[in-house]
């Protein structure tokens, strides 16, 4: 399992575009994507479960990536949200 947090920097925090994007990216890895925000959880290969979260400009998320590829996942995960938000 790894984790790492990502403080968001966007002003508009994650909205549709790209959360839609960060799903999308996260669907062609096998192992299970976790998105935590606070105490609330989301899978973060669907996209309505990771927009409850709600994200906003200034809050810190936890991504957590387990399973087989789950090193090519979480580096993935990481370069998605430092380009985009």
């Amino acid at each position: 399992m790894i984790e790492f947090s990502f403080t968001i920097r966007d002003p508009n925090g994650i909205h549709a575009r790209p959360a839609g994007l960060f799903t999308q990216k996260m669907q062609a890895f096998k192992s299970e994507i976790t998105v935590i925000k606070d105490e609330q959880i989301a899978d973060g290969k669907k996209l309505i479960a990771l927009m409850k979260l709600r994200p906003k400009c200034g809050q810190t998320i936890m991504v957590r990536a387990e399973g087989e590829d789950e090193a090519a996942a979480s580096e993935a995960a990481k370069e998605f949200l430092t380009a985009n938000l």
